[in-house]
C-alpha cells in the first residue's frame, strides 16, 4: 500500500535508513504518550502503522483490532515520513510498541529487536508463498507475518502508445527509444521518480544479476549490471524522464494526470488508476537490462513484527497469530479492499476475486512469472551504497567499474559483520 499521497518520499528506504540509525543508537526518544489503556480486557497493546494513502486503510485497522477480545489493542496511525523517525526513536525507550509493521531487515534480527514467530506461523506455513518466508527467515526461525505483497510494474497509457506507434518495451532499450517517441511539448515518455532509487533492483535482476548470490557473497557487478548502468546515464540525460513531478513515483497522479505515458508504480495503485483512466492503460514488467537477461518484478509489500524487547510479547504474538494467521477474511478485506496488493497466503491469492479480471490479473501472473523478493540480508548500508552508484554514474557521470568497485568495499565491510 501507498503512503499519504502528498508526501513526496521512498518510504522504504527513509524506513530502512532509520532503522539503521536505531540499532547504531543515533535516535533519541521522542514523547511519551504512547496511546496505551487501561480500559478493556486482558493486556493492553499498542501497535504502529504508517499511514496509507488509500481511503479506509486507518478505520479497518482499528476495526480489526476492536474485534479482538483478549487484549486492548490501541493502534498509533502515524503520518507521512513521521512513521519512520517516531518507531525507531520510540523502540529505544520504555513506550516502545509492542508490535509494528515495517519489512524484514537482518539488523532487527542480530539486535534482538524482534521476536521468533515460528511457533505460531509453522502450523500455516505452508499456506504461505514460500519466497514470503523465505525473506524473513534466518538460521530457519521465522520473524514477522507477511500482511500484503505489492509487486511493481511499469504503468502505461494506451492511448498515448498507440498514437506515437510504440509497442510495449521488453528490453531497456526499447523502453528508451518508447521514452523518446512519447515525449512531447506537454508530455515526458517516462516516470521513474527523481533519484531512480525504485528501479535499482529491477535493473540488476533484468540484466541477470542479483544483489547476493545464495553464499550471500555480492552478486550485483557484472558486466550486464555496468551495461545497464550506461543506458540508466543515457536515459537520464536524454531529456525523456519526468523529472520534479507533484508526487513521489508511489503516487500515480502524474500518469493519471498526463504527465507521463508511462510510469513505474505499485499494484496498490490500480483501482486509483482505474477509476481515473478506465480502460485506457496496461503493465509491464522492467524489461530486460540486455538481451541475455530476463525481465522483472520487485516485490515490496508489509510485515508484523513483534518487539521482542517489549513486556507483552507473549500477548503481542497472540493478537498477531490471530490477526494475520487465523482471520483469513480480514486478511483478504485488507489486501484487497484499499487498493490492490497479493495476499502472502496461497489460499487467498487464489480466491481474491478482485485479483482474477483485467490489469489486476495481468499483475498477478507478472508477479507469479517474474517476481523478486528482499533478501534479508541485503542491509540499508548496502543500499545506500548501490543508490551512491546511482547517484555517481547516472545522475553525474562517474565510470560505473569504479562506482561499483567503491560500493563492493562498503557491501563486503557490511557482510562481514552479520556473516563474518
Amino acid at each position: 500500500m501507498s503512503a499519504l499521497s502528498n508526501s513526496n518520499w521512498d518510504r522504504r528506504n527513509v524506513l530502512r535508513a532509520a532503522m539503521g540509525l536505531a540499532a547504531a543508537g543515533g535516535l533519541t526518544a521522542c514523547g511519551g504518550n504512547t496511546g496505551r489503556s487501561s480500559g478493556g480486557s486482558g493486556d493492553a497493546l499498542v501497535q504502529y502503522f504508517h499511514a496509507y494513502g488509500e481511503a479506509g486503510t486507518e478505520q479497518a485497522i482499528k476495526k480489526y483490532a476492536k474485534a479482538y477480545s483478549k487484549a486492548n489493542v490501541s493502534t498509533q496511525w502515524i503520518t507521512s515520513a513521521d512513521y519512520e523517525s517516531k518507531l525507531f526513536a520510540t523502540l529505544l525507550t520504555d513506550n516502545a510498541p509492542d508490535l509494528f509493521e515495517f519489512h524484514p531487515q537482518m539488523q532487527m534480527i542480530t539486535s534482538g529487536q524482534v521476536a521468533d514467530l515460528t511457533d505460531i506461523i509453522t502450523p500455516v506455513k505452508d499456506d504461505f508463498n514460500p519466497a514470503d518466508i523465505k525473506s524473513h527467515t534466518v538460521d530457519g526461525k521465522i520473524y514477522g507475518v507477511r500482511m500484503i505483497d505489492d509487486p511493481q510494474f511499469f504503468f502505461y497509457r494506451k492511448s498515448m502508445l498507440e498514437a506515437a506507434k510504440v509497442e510495449v518495451p521488453t528490453t531497456l532499450d526499447e523502453l528508451m527509444e518508447a521514452a523518446a517517441k512519447l515525449t512531447t511539448g506537454k508530455v515526458k515518455g517516462l516516470y521513474m521518480g527523481d533519484d531512480l532509487h525504485s528501479v535499482i533492483n529491477p535493473m540488476i535482476w533484468s540484466a541477470g544479476a542479483d544483489t547476493l548470490d545464495e553464499k550471500n557473497q555480492i552478486a550485483y557487478h557484472t558486466p550486464g549490471v555496468i551495461e545497464g548502468i550506461k543506458k540508466m546515464r543515457k536515459l537520464f540525460t536524454s531529456g525523456d524522464l519526468l523529472l520534479g513531478a507533484p508526487t513521489a513515483s508511489w503516487d500515480p497522479s502524474s500518469l493519471n494526470q498526463g504527465l507521463c505515458a508511462i510510469q513505474f508504480c505499485g499494484m496498490w495503485a490500480m483501482p486509483g488508476i482505474q477509476a481515473a483512466l478506465g480502460d485506457d492503460w496496461g503493465v509491464f514488467p522492467f524489461p530486460k537490462t540486455i538481451d541475455s537477461g530476463k525481465q522483472s518484478v520487485y516485490n515490496g509489500g508489509w510485515s508484523m513484527f513483534v518487539n521482542a524487547k517489549g513486556d507483552n510479547v507473549e500477548a503481542a504474538k497472540a493478537y498477531v497469530k490471530w490477526l494475520w494467521l487465523d482471520q483469513k477474511e480480514y486478511q483478504e478485506d485488507w489486501a484487497t479492499s484499499y487498493g490492490f496488493h497479493i495476499p502472502p497466503r496461497s489460499s487467498l491469492a487464489k480466491t481474491a476475486t478482485k485479483l482474477k479480471s483485467g490489469n489486476a490479473a495481468e499483475g498477478v501472473r507478472l508477479f507469479n512469472e517474474f517476481g523478486h523478493f528482499d533478501n534479508i540480508g541485503w542491509t540499508q548500508a548496502m543500499i545506500t551504497s548501490l543508490e551512491d552508484v546511482f547517484a555517481n554514474s547516472v545522475r553525474k557521470d562517474m565510470d560505473p567499474e569504479a562506482a561499483l568497485d567503491k560500493a563492493d568495499t562498503a557491501v563486503n565491510r557490511e557482510l562481514k559483520k552479520l556473516f563474518g
